[in-house]
């Protein structure tokens, strides 16, 4: 295992000592492109399907469906980053449905806590396997 390690970073700091190689990175982090965005947003999309479907907290659900829709956000603005960079200026649509989309989560999180608090009351719990209000 150290042999392993030792050779890794053999071969990191061999790459890393190609003249114009830190200059890349640093052009890739200053400027990223939209692969990278969309990398973010799947990562973010699936954290939020996983706390979804394992969690038994209403509130960690809440939390998950939040973080899927931020990921759905970062896909808007960066194909409007993308389009306006190659050329279409008449590219708005995304930060228009982003706008929108915030409003319907702040909306959601309202009435969410409210659903909450009143679940609460009548049940004195807030896991979902415990709620059977809709069973006969």
């Amino acid at each position: 295992m150290n042999n392993f390690i030792a050779s890794a970073f053999a071969l990191v700091w061999q790459e890393a000592a190609t003249p114009g190689r830190w200059q890349t990175i640093r052009q890739g982090v200053l400027e990223p492109d939209l692969s990278k965005f969309l990398v973010i947003a799947a990562l973010l999309f699936v954290i939020g399907v996983a706390g979804v479907l394992t969690r038994r907290n209403i509130i960690v659900i809440f939390m998950s469906i939040e973080l899927i829709l931020n990921a759905a956000n970062l896909n808007f603005i960066a194909f409007t980053r993308y389009l306006q960079d190659t050329g279409n200026l008449n590219a708005v649509a995304g930060q228009v449905f982003t706008i929108f989309v915030i409003v319907v989560a702040a909306a959601e999180a309202a009435i969410g806590l409210g659903l909450v608090i009143a679940l609460y009351r009548n049940k004195e719990t807030i896991f979902v396997d415990k709620i059977d209000l809709l069973k006969w």
